[in-house]
């Protein structure tokens, strides 16, 4: 009988374990997995690191003065945009996982006290 009920208890703790490594541990490698899938999406678009790399370079081979001027201004329009855009897409993601990993400890919270 003994072994019964220190076989029960083991098998909860591992299991109360194994959820919590579920919630937390994979939860943020699939949340972290999907930002990053997110941010390359966005990278197609807005190709932050080219345009940072070709800055100074003028747009579309265009050596005028113009064109200098202008691929200036598009880049760096283009800059701002996309860092504004991807700071707000890690601080959805950063907020999203927070509230995940809330909801466990507001649950225990709240069957402890009602």
């Amino acid at each position: 009988m003994d072994f019964f009920l220190i076989y029960l208890v083991e098998r909860a703790i591992h299991r109360i374990a194994e959820f919590f490594r579920h919630w937390y541990v994979r939860g943020f490698l699939n949340f972290s997995h999907k930002a990053v899938e997110v941010l390359e999406g966005l990278d197609q678009t807005f190709a932050l690191k080219i345009t940072v790399r070709n800055f100074f370079a003028p747009l579309f081979g265009d050596y005028t003065v113009l064109g200098r001027i202008l691929g200036f201004l598009f880049r760096s329009g283009r800059i701002i945009i996309g860092s504004i855009i991807y700071s707000i897409v890690i601080l959805f993601f950063i907020v999203t996982f927070s509230f995940w990993a809330f909801i466990p400890v507001y649950v225990v919270f709240r069957i402890v006290f009602p």
